[in-house]
Formats: structure tokens, sequence, C-alpha cells
């Protein structure tokens, strides 16, 4: 029973984390329809916002998420302020444009950083293992858990209860019908994209700790997104969550019995296998014409 439980919060501390870094992919492509192929850089800017804060002022890694989202998040604004707003429904295009900021962001890194590995500490606070069911798990992954499950309610909640939402959901359907009522899409999909940069980031802040910081950290990340995307259908919030569930629990499973490479090339086959049969994913959202 505690070997199935360990697993089972295995599952969930990796679904926690594609949750994450998958979210704020949803929240941009399911809205403005751009493939945004920098976004696992933002998650890598994010953790080097974390690196640097804590290294430069002290400033502990709990203490530094709200500054590294609203960091973040400008970074978002005027990337798509300056470049993507000039290359709507050109898809080869904003691929094209999404993937030379990308490297761009790792070479500004590399120029200003440097190369080498960074570390961010963990807070002391949630540095321990906790017993679960009497099962062993660490504090900081049930931390990262619960506050990626916080973030979906407060993603949700402004997406289906407030006026913002509204007009987001009315953009998403019928961009030219909804500015024919005064709805200014230009500036939604503007705040679309600063939130879904924003949290990104803090999913790199988040990760910074369990993983070496480097200007490339963010490669892995956006596929790993990318698939959670797919899996879940891109305009689907709750979507993206059960698809990160179902993806962190089989990869959780497939590296206890293998390994991880392994594992990683099985899901991914799955995947591929899926969307031959299903392309617009496990849980589509219907959209009245």
């Amino acid at each position: 029973m505690d070997l199935v439980i360990s697993q089972l919060l295995t599952g969930l501390s990796i679904a926690s984390i594609l949750m994450l870094v998958a979210l704020g992919l949803a929240i941009i492509y399911g809205v403005t329809g751009v493939i945004n192929l920098a976004h696992g850089e933002f998650v890598m800017l994010g953790a080097y916002c974390a690196w640097f804060l804590q290294s430069q002022f002290g400033l502990g890694l709990i203490a530094s998420l709200i500054p590294i989202f609203l960091i973040l998040a400008l970074f978002g604004w005027v990337i798509e302020t300056l470049v993507i707003r000039h290359l709507y429904n050109r898809p080869l295009d904003t691929i094209l444009a999404t993937w030379g900021i990308g490297v761009m962001a790792q070479q500004l890194i590399r120029l200003t950083a440097g190369g080498e590995l960074r570390y961010v500490e963990m807070p002391a606070a949630l540095s321990r293992s906790v017993s679960v069911f009497g099962a062993s798990e660490s504090a900081y992954r049930l931390f990262i858990l619960a506050l990626a499950l916080a973030l979906f309610a407060v993603t949700w909640y402004l997406y289906r209860y407030t006026s913002f939402g509204l007009k987001l959901r009315a953009v998403t359907q019928n961009r030219d019908i909804a500015s024919s009522f005064g709805v200014n899409s230009g500036r939604i999909y503007r705040a679309t994209f600063a939130y879904g940069a924003g949290i990104a980031g803090l999913a790199g802040a988040l990760v910074s700790p369990l993983k070496s910081v480097s200007p490339e950290m963010g490669t892995t990340y956006v596929v790993d997104a990318f698939m959670v995307v797919v899996l879940g259908g891109a305009q689907s919030l709750f979507g993206t969550v059960a698809s990160s569930g179902i993806l962190g629990e089989l990869s959780a499973f497939l590296a206890f019995h293998s390994n991880d490479t392994i594992a990683k090339a099985v899901v991914l086959l799955a995947i591929v296998v899926l969307i031959r049969f299903r392309p617009q994913g496990l849980f589509s959202t219907r959209v009245r014409a």
C-alpha cells in the first residue's frame, strides 16, 4: 500500500510541474492561436530571475514569486506588442518569430549570466519530507502541487466569472464579432500573452530548486508542455489539468518499471497514436458556430 501511495504521489508531483508549465502555453494558444516556441525560454527566464533575486538581493524563493510573475508578464506584454501582434493569422511566421525570440533569450542569458549551471536554494521550511498515508514525500513538491492547483483555480475564476474572462471568451470564439461590440481584441491578446508568460515564469522559479538552472533548460519543458496541450485539447483548461495528471501518473509508472528515457519515449508514442485518431485531443471544447 505504501508503494502504491508513493507512486501516486510521484505521479502527482510530475503532473503539478507539467500543469504549471503547460497552463500558460494553453492560455496563449487557446486564445490567440499562437504556437509559442519561446514558452520554454519564459520558463528559463523565470528560473534565472529566482536565482538573481536570491543571489544578488537575498530574496527567498517564496518572496520572489510575485516579482517574478510581474517581470515575466511585462516581458510577455512587450513581446506581444513589438512582435506577435503583427503576425496574427500567420502561423508559420509566428512559429519562426517565437523560435527566434527563444534563441535570442538563450544567448542573452549566456552573455549576461554565463553558461554555467546555477542553483536556487529550496525554502528551508519546505526542505523536509512529510508522511502521507504512510508514504514519504517532499514538502516542497506538495507545495508545488498545491500552488499549481491554486493557480488553476484563479485562472478558471478569471476565465469564467469576470468581465475580462467574458471578453476573452468572446474574442476566442469570434474576434470580428467581439470587436463589433466594442471589445478591444488587441488589449485582450496582450493581457493574455502577458498572463501566460507570467505563469511560465512562476513555473521556472518553482522548478529551479529541483533542477539545475541553465540557458537550455526550457527546451525540455516546452516539449512536455506541448504534449500536455495536445492531449488535453488546446482550448480546455480542465483538459490541461486532466492531461497533466494522466501524463504525470503514466510517466511515473513507466519510469518505475523501466527508466525515464523509455518512459518519455512510450508517452510520446502514445500521444502520436492518440492524435492520429483524435486530433482535437481528449478534452476539446465545443464551440457553437
